[in-house]
């Protein structure tokens, strides 16, 4: 289309000479007086107005052409332009690109030498210090041998101070005899669980509370249902850790073979 385009501007009308002859041919037959019959004639003037109608219609799609290529032609020609700008703008980045890797390459060959100078300098040793003289070996070591310098003047010193650290000693076990001992205890909830729901679980608390010892305290109990109607005997004490071992607390309430099952330690904290 775009090769095309200076033809299809011109206004080329190809059959003109046909169109022409047919005209001149009427006028001839009227300078003539020819007369035709009315169908001769209105087929001749049929045949003018389509002639007539085929140009205006070639005349109006030439139009139409050369319009739409003209429109074309803009368009391509604007593309033009923009990829023109778009190249001008791509070839400066590459040019300010290339211009930063030669600086680039630059620094880096003056920090290689740089390096290099650094390394192939000699390395200076330190100067040793100066060691100070030896000291002289003195003559008065044998004068000094039978002097002590860092003994007692008197026994009687010895003496005092021995009874000073004796009386501070009395005194200071005075004190931590006064000090209350502190017993180390454990609070404990125990879980009794009886054989079936049948069993009487207030004789079993009373069996429970039957063992007594030092350092043992029965405290609060309750009934927790378990399963099946059948509740559990849940009951605290507390008790002193070097009097009381758990195990044989546990032993000895399972020893109640009439009413207790099992025991079980549900909690065990420290008082």
């Amino acid at each position: 289309m775009i090769l095309t385009s200076p033809l299809v501007v011109e206004k080329v009308w190809l059959d003109k000479p046909k169109y022409d002859a047919a005209e001149r041919r009427y006028y001839e037959s009227l300078s003539k007086g020819i007369t035709q019959n009315p169908n001769s004639w209105n087929s001749l003037a049929g045949e003018v107005a389509k002639a007539r109608q085929h140009i205006k219609n070639s005349l109006q799609c030439i139009d139409d052409i050369a319009v739409t290529s003209n429109t074309v032609s803009v368009e391509v020609t604007n593309r033009l332009v923009s990829l023109e700008k778009e190249n001008q703008e791509l070839t400066s980045r590459m040019e300010k690109m290339e211009q930063r890797i030669v600086a680039l390459e630059k620094a880096l060959q003056a920090a290689t030498a740089a390096a290099a100078a650094v390394a192939s300098r000699p390395v200076e040793k330190a100067a040793p210090k100066p060691q100070p003289p030896a000291p002289k070996p003195s003559n008065d070591d044998d004068d000094d041998d039978g002097v002590d310098l860092f003994g007692s003047d008197s026994e009687e010193e010895d003496a005092e101070a021995a009874k000073i650290k004796e009386q501070r000693l009395a005194e200071y076990a005075a004190r931590k005899a006064k000090k209350p001992v502190l017993i180390a205890k454990s609070n404990i909830i125990l879980d009794v669980k009886p054989w079936d729901d049948e069993t009487d679980m207030k004789l079993m608390e009373a069996e429970v509370r039957k063992i007594q010892c030092d350092g043992l305290v029965w405290g609060a109990s309750k009934l927790v249902p378990l399963a099946y109607g059948i509740h559990k005997l849940q009951i605290s004490c507390v008790v002193e850790d070097d009097k009381v071992s758990v195990d044989w607390l546990q032993e000895s309430i399972e020893g109640i073979e009439d009413y207790v099952q099992s025991v079980d330690i549900a909690a065990f904290n420290k008082v």
